[in-house]
């Protein structure tokens, strides 16, 4: 898990002889377009957003509550600013052109943004007073978090925990980029300037339909070396569980035969179920699917299949609250 806090760009000199003057290296032009950003006034984005959404400029305008032609001349303004039309009039209504789609993506997470604020700052005022931004790999989200952050509520009830769920190379890049004051995160993606502290061991498992030759538990753990023959049903690219099996199956000089790839454990194992192909995952994690889909696991027989999963005082307190071996909740780390 990690806390992260602020780091700034060391800046180097890019004429080391120390003249001003000193002709610099021709490098090719880049085109580039400074906006005035005081033009891209708040109410504006949200009426272009709403616009790109409704395809009515007159249904934008009431939502916003503005006037047909006030609205009219907002838009215009934004397309002034932006250099090219947002929207392709129609009798019918709008259609976004390419810009405008990038300007409504764009323009709602801006958007979104500042409803957080502005939820943030009301919380405030009634007595919350911290957020901290929780990034948890899926591994650690469904078994271990849940009683844990239920149990931090009650003894701090003044601080909000808002969790996002990541892969764990989501959750170190989260964490790099400002997006995470701390993380949850398995084994593998390179965390060079994270600390890391151990949360949970976690034992990953190969997973079979009920019934599957490879599931017979009494013939012992079962080297992955020996798997590689099967179709494998994966997790989705930055995943650190599927980074551990390439990197397996590349010591073993063979291929990883990937026959799909999902986006959450619950997925795997009903492709799993439909006899699709086998799969690797973290016993704690599916271990109520596993039981209701009637799957059987197998423990393997290499070492790196026994995982530790890997401030500011609220969260070096919701860290340590967290990393407490007392409790029953994957690595913690904090920016350097």
């Amino acid at each position: 898990m990690a806390s992260s806090h602020s780091t700034g760009h060391h800046a180097h000199d890019d004429n080391p002889s120390g003249s001003r003057n000193a002709p610099l290296p021709h490098t090719p032009a880049t085109p580039t377009h400074r906006y005035n950003l005081a033009r891209f006034d708040l109410v504006s984005v949200r009426l272009a957003v709403a616009c790109a959404q409704l395809g009515s400029l007159s249904a934008a305008a009431r939502n916003a509550h503005l006037a047909l032609a006030a609205a009219s001349r907002r838009i215009r303004e934004l397309e002034e600013a932006v250099g090219e039309p947002l929207f392709e009039r129609h009798a019918r209504g709008l259609i976004t052109t390419a810009a405008g789609r990038v300007f409504a993506r764009h323009g709602a997470a801006l958007l979104q943004t500042m409803d957080r604020l502005g939820d943030e700052l009301a919380e405030l005022r009634l007595g919350l007073s911290r957020h901290i931004r929780l990034a948890a790999s899926s591994a650690a989200l469904n078994p271990y978090l849940p009683p844990l952050l239920a149990r931090y509520q009650q003894l701090q009830p003044g601080i909000q925990v808002a969790v996002d769920e990541h892969v764990s190379e989501g959750v170190v890049a989260a964490l790099r980029e400002g997006r995470a004051d701390l993380g949850l995160l398995a084994e593998g993606p390179d965390s060079s300037g994270l600390d890391l502290l151990p949360f949970r061991n976690d034992e990953l498992v190969l997973v079979v339909p009920r019934g599957h030759p490879l599931g017979d538990v009494a013939s012992g753990p079962i080297a992955f070396a020996n798997l590689l023959a099967q179709d494998w049903i994966s997790l989705e690219g930055g995943a650190s569980l599927l980074l551990q099996q390439q990197q397996a199956a590349f010591a073993a000089g063979r291929p990883l035969k990937i026959r799909m790839q999902l986006g959450s454990f619950d997925a795997v194992c009903h492709m799993v179920a439909a006899g699709l192909g086998v799969a690797l995952l973290p016993r704690a994690a599916v271990q109520p699917t596993l039981r209701a889909l009637k799957l059987a696991t197998r423990p393997l027989a290499d070492g790196w299949a026994l995982r530790d999963q890997q401030a500011d005082p609220a969260i070096v307190a919701l860290r340590n609250h967290l990393a407490d071996p007392s409790q029953n909740a994957e690595g913690l780390a904090r920016k350097r």
